[in-house]
Formats: structure tokens, C-alpha cells, sequence
């Protein structure tokens, strides 16, 4: 973070300073008290059930420089009204402060976090770069990714997610970018905002604030994207089959892993990816794009995604065993189109090494009126790419089997555990060296613990 004393602060965003006015704030800022830098910024936000400003205490005992608050503590503080729109506040100052500093950011309903983890390591490899961390893409992660820059940041890469219209506006305030991305508009969330249209309104609002000298990154592949051209003077850039830059010639390991002719303005290099599944071609093309929007050259960009490896836990993690079951942790979160990703993965890499395929499936959250279909739909879906044993997990994904038995003719055997508990008993007891095992559901549904425990778990008895 760029310094600023307890005085400076208070002026940006509004507060009355309490304490020394002359201490210095010259690390990034965090809401864990546990995770505080020296000299950091610790935010104390009143919740329903946590109240930070108790935790204040500690985070300067852990050498956080002072504290961000709604009412004093016992440490240096700016008080505030609203310490969240007040973090926002400061975070924008801090931004406009940056010399020669780009901020690109993305969204989308899927793809985000695997685009952006390949997009950050492909700018790093050019120039200093920050992104954003975890799931940090709301009204808190935003800001707290943006004050970790310094005068030396080349790239800022911010990943915006949105519960509603006019949340991305808000976050695009905050963090005006000058290329954005939106990587699709699927289903992902359709519970809270009631429609795709809907949902397309509000992912569309990143490309709404750019700047006319900007650049727009649309998905040409998918038509709710490639229309919002409209909704910006900046230049468009797609990505996608088709699209400016896109793919050709894939193919892929035993794994799953996928290699390609990546394709840019009449040139086509070669790239082997690192992670698994063909969806993170549209992934690389996003990246790459958005990294050439940046300003990078072609070849340096598909050299460096070549090189990229994954960042984020519980996203397509792949384990081998020791007796060669294979498990995907793809745990962090879902949605329908996420879901048949990991699906057509798991299915991919089974026929390929010749081995029988298990799909430990959860709860898709977030998705209204159409919980019930979607779950009946992804069930039948895997019985068609023809898994051998669909194990689902908990009470409110049970729709899931009554989609998978549905299918006339399918060999996919189903089976159902009310707990993660009866889930891995089962599994310890009938997953034999070999298989292959996917493991994803939403995030609430916390199957990465039930993931860990397998990748862990000896196999007690073989079939």
C-alpha cells in the first residue's frame, strides 16, 4: 500500500482520526485479525456475529499499524460511519494515486477465478503484478486487493463478482478498469437475480465503465456477451472459437489436459496447459486476450501460459494416489455449466486411461425456482457421458439420481449418502486403485473437507 499516516486516511474517507494522527499505514489492509501485516490497516466491521473492533487488540499486537472502524478502539483509528463504503473510498484514493499502473478487471458465471489466476501469472511474468486473492471479488475483497499495490505495480488484476444489479458499477467505481472482460453469462446465481437477461444486465455494467480509449473482451461464443459490445465506446476484443483470439487443433493427455494452437491476428503458436479439462481453453483464449488488450505481445503471452500452473485451492486440483486413484478436487464452488465441465473431465480421463469413473456430486446453491430441474438434469447428464457410479451427497441433491435413472439404458449406478460421513465411509470401502473420482458441489456444501479425506483415505477394501 502506498503510505499514508492516520490523519491522511481519515481526510480520504471522511472519519475523524483517534489516536496519533502521525502513524504511518504502509502495508495492505485486512478484515482477519490473524492475518495482518506490519504496518498493515486492519478493518473492524460490526457483523451479526463478529465484531472486529473487539479483534482490534490483537491485530495491533500483530503489528497492524491501526485500525479502520465505526467507533474508537484502543488503538490508533479512523472512525467512520460505514468502514465497508469507507475502505471502497480509500481504496479508489490509492488507485487514482498509481502512475502507469493498468486495472483489468473480469467477471463472469463461470471461468473467473481460473482466467484470472492464468492472467495474473502471465502479467507477472512481464511486469509487477497484484490480484486478486481467494474469492475477494465483492465490496470488501475488491478494495482490499487494490491496497495491496504500490508505486512499482505495472498490472492490477481484480476479479468482480455481483449478487445484484448495480454491484459491479459500484466495484468499477472503485476500481475504474481500462480493459474488462466478461467471460459468460450462465446460470450461476439465476436464483438471486431471476433470469439470464438479468444476470447479463448486471455483468454487463464492467464493460459500461470503461473508458472510450478501453478495451471490451467479450465471449463470441456466448450470445448473451458478444452483444454487450453495444454497451461500451471502448474497442471490443473477443475471445472464444471464432473469436480474435481463439483455439484450434486441440488435444489432450490422459489427464485431461489440453493442448492447442492458440490463435491471434493471422499467427498460431502452440501451448500445452497444466490444468485439467477443455474448458480451460476458453479459459487461456479470456487470458490472453485480456493480457494483449493489456498491451503484452502474442508470443510472450502463450510462452507464459504454457508455464502457469494452478493458483487456487479446490478448483480442478488433481491428486494421484499412491495406488493410482485419480481425484479432482473441484470443491470450491458450482453451477450447471461447472458441473458438466468436471463431469466431461472425470468421463474424459476414465476412457482414456481405461478406468471406471465416479462422480461425488453435492448441492448446486442459487438457483431458484430451478433447483429442482437443474439438479434432475445434471443427473441425467452424467448417466449420458456414462460414469460408472454417481455418488450423491446430502439430502437436497437428490434430485441428481432421479435425473441419472431417468436415462433409459444407463449403467451409471447411483448412489446416495445423506452426510459427507456416510459419503466417505462408502467410498473407503468401494473405490478400488485406479479409479478416477471427481468432487465438486457449492461451496456451502463444504465437499472439499470429503475431498481431502480421499486423497488421504487408504483403500481398505478392493472390488
Amino acid at each position: 500500500m502506498i503510505a499514508m499516516t492516520l490523519a491522511e486516511i481519515a481526510a480520504v474517507v471522511g472519519g475523524s482520526a483517534h489516536g496519533d494522527p502521525e502513524v504511518v499505514v504502509d502495508a495492505p489492509a485486512t478484515v482477519d485479525s490473524r492475518q495482518v501485516a506490519a504496518g498493515g490497516l486492519f478493518v473492524a466491521i460490526a457483523g451479526e456475529h463478529v465484531d472486529g473492533h473487539e479483534y482490534a487488540a490483537a491485530a495491533i499486537a500483530s503489528g497492524a499499524a491501526a485500525v479502520l472502524g465505526s467507533r474508537p478502539t484502543p488503538a490508533p483509528t479512523v472512525v467512520v460511519d460505514d468502514p465497508v463504503s469507507a475502505l471502497g473510498r480509500l481504496a479508489r484514493h490509492v488507485v487514482d494515486r498509481l502512475t502507469g499502473t493498468t486495472v483489468i478487471a473480469l467477471t463472469g458465471s463461470q471461468g473467473k477465478t481460473g482466467t484470472k489466476d492464468y492472467l495474473a501469472q502471465v502479467l507477472a511474468a512481464s511486469a509487477p503484478t497484484v490480484a486478486t486473492a481467494g474469492n475477494h471479488n465483492n465490496e470488501l475483497g475488491v478494495p482490499l486487493t487494490l491496497l495491496q499495490a504500490t508505486p512499482e505495480t505495472r498490472y492490477l488484476v481484480v476479479e468482480m463478482g455481483a449478487r445484484g444489479i448495480g454491484h459491479i458499477a459500484y466495484l468499477c467505481e472503485v476500481a475504474p478498469p481500462t480493459v474488462a472482460a466478461v467471460l459468460n453469462v450462465g446460470t450461476a446465481h439465476v436464483g438471486e437475480f431471476g433470469s439470464r437477461e438479468a444476470i447479463a444486465l448486471a455483468k454487463g455494467e464492467i464493460v459500461e465503465a470503461l473508458p472510450v480509449g478501453g478495451v471490451a473482451v467479450l465471449n463470441a461464443d456466448d450470445p448473451f456477451t458478444r452483444e454487450m459490445g453495444v454497451r461500451t465506446d471502448a474497442r471490443v476484443l473477443t475471445f472464444g472459437r471464432d473469436g480474435d483470439v481463439g483455439w484450434r487443433d486441440e488435444t489432450f493427455d490422459d489427464l485431461d489436459r489440453p493442448s492447442a494452437v492458440l490463435t491471434h491476428a493471422g499467427v498460431g503458436l502452440p501451448v500445452a496447459l497444466r490444468q485439467v479439462g477443455a474448458h480451460q481453453l476458453a479459459n487461456a483464449a479470456a487470458a490472453a486476450a485480456l493480457a494483449v488488450a493489456a498491451g503484452l505481445d502474442f508470443p510472450t503471452v502463450v510462452a507464459a501460459l504454457g508455464e502457469a500452473v494452478g493458483q487456487s485451492r479446490w478448483r480442478m486440483e488433481l491428486h494421484e494416489r499412491p495406488d493410482g486413484v485419480v481425484v479432482l478436487n473441484d470443491s470450491y464452488n458450482a453451477n450447471p455449466d461447472s458441473m458438466r465441465a468436471a463431469v466431461d473431465a472425470v468421463a474424459t480421463i476414465g476412457k482414456s486411461r481405461g478406468a471406471r469413473t465416479l462422480a461425488v456430486l453435492g448441492e448446486m446453491r442459487e438457483l431458484g425456482a430451478e433447483a429442482a430441474q437443474s439438479h434432475h438434469d445434471l443427473g441425467a447428464y452424467v448417466a449420458d457421458r456414462q460414469v460408472d457410479v454417481l455418488l450423491v451427497v446430502g439430502e437436497p441433491a437428490r434430485a441428481l439420481l432421479d435425473g441419472a435413472t431417468s436415462v433409459t439404458g444407463s449403467a451409471t449406478r447411483g448412489v446416495f449418502a445423506a452426510d459427507q460421513a456416510a459419503a466417505l465411509a462408502w467410498l473407503r470401502e468401494n473405490v478400488a486403485p485406479g479409479d478416477v473420482v471427481v468432487v465438486k458441489a457449492s461451496r456451502a456444501a463444504e465437499l472439499d473437507r470429503l475431498a481431502d479425506a480421499l486423497v488421504l483415505a487408504v483403500v481398505e477394501e478392493n472390488r
